[in-house]
């Protein structure tokens, strides 16, 4: 298997890290369990460092053993690959809804994600008119009136929104303004979507609505973006409405209940 480390492990300039990473690469689909003398003699450690270490991978829940006292990766790896694999998943789950989305609306449609302080675009399919809003895959986004970013900070904790405001980590609200605008996140979350009426740049408006897992977790936020010539109140009210509907559909692809009440 290939190693990603500039020093081999069980050199003695590698570190801690390294030769921890190199003990689970030894996994794979076809060695799925293997004992301490195999690891040791793979990686060149010796087997009570090997021992030692994947005792501690064992209380992290990362390694398992069997009956035989042979190790075998454990579900807790789950829990450091779960974003990336939720990542995939929505990626998955959500092109085909955009798709439908774009041909029913005419406008741009996307796929959003949440770093704890930015909305990333991950999928997009961008409208068939000549004149359209579409953003690179990659796109960040930490203005607070984004959509997107309200429809996230709507399902987190308000006390956690405060902070992210007043770092600065998340831009736009000045600190008079945060009473109004905790507000405006409560209503989008009633309403099941949050709008943008050209507060971040006056020719795009914007509409996004959650995507939720099977736990009720929001994970992801599906988007309408749109130029402002083209959307009155009526057409912002019907893109939500049908942004909405496109990420309970999303929601249902990933095992979710679209009934979950948004918790905050």
């Amino acid at each position: 298997m290939p190693r990603y480390t500039t020093t081999s492990a069980g050199a003695p300039g590698a570190s801690v890290i390294e030769n921890t990473v190199a003990i689970l690469r030894c996994f794979s689909p076809d060695r799925q369990l293997l004992g301490v003398t195999e690891i040791a003699k793979e990686v060149g450690q010796h087997k009570s460092t090997v021992s030692r270490t994947l005792a501690s991978l064992e209380r992290e829940g990362i390694v398992e053993q069997d009956a035989t006292r042979r190790y075998r990766l454990g579900l807790g790896i789950l829990t450091i690959a779960g974003p990336l694999l939720a990542d995939l998943d929505v990626r998955r789950a959500g092109f085909p809804v955009l798709q439908r989305l774009t041909e029913a609306t005419g406008e741009t449609s996307a796929l959003m994600v949440w770093n704890d302080t930015e909305a990333i675009t991950v999928e997009q399919i961008p409208s068939p008119h000549q004149v359209k809003h579409t953003s690179s895959i990659g796109s960040r986004y930490r203005t607070a009136l984004s959509a997107s970013v309200q429809v996230f900070l709507a399902g987190d904790d308000p006390e956690r929104v405060r902070q992210l405001l007043r770092e600065g980590a998340v831009t736009g609200i000045g600190e008079k303004a945060v009473p109004k605008y905790l507000a405006r996140l409560a209503g989008a979350a009633e309403l099941g979507y949050a709008v943008n009426g050209a507060e971040t740049a006056s020719e795009e408006v914007g509409v996004a609505a959650p995507v939720r897992d099977h736990r009720g977790a929001i994970v992801a936020a599906v988007l309408i973006a749109a130029p402002r010539f083209r959307t009155d109140d009526a057409a912002m009210d019907e893109l939500g409405k049908q942004c909405a509907a496109a990420a309970s559909q999303v929601t249902l692809r990933l095992g979710g209940r679209t009934d979950h009440e948004t918790e905050r």
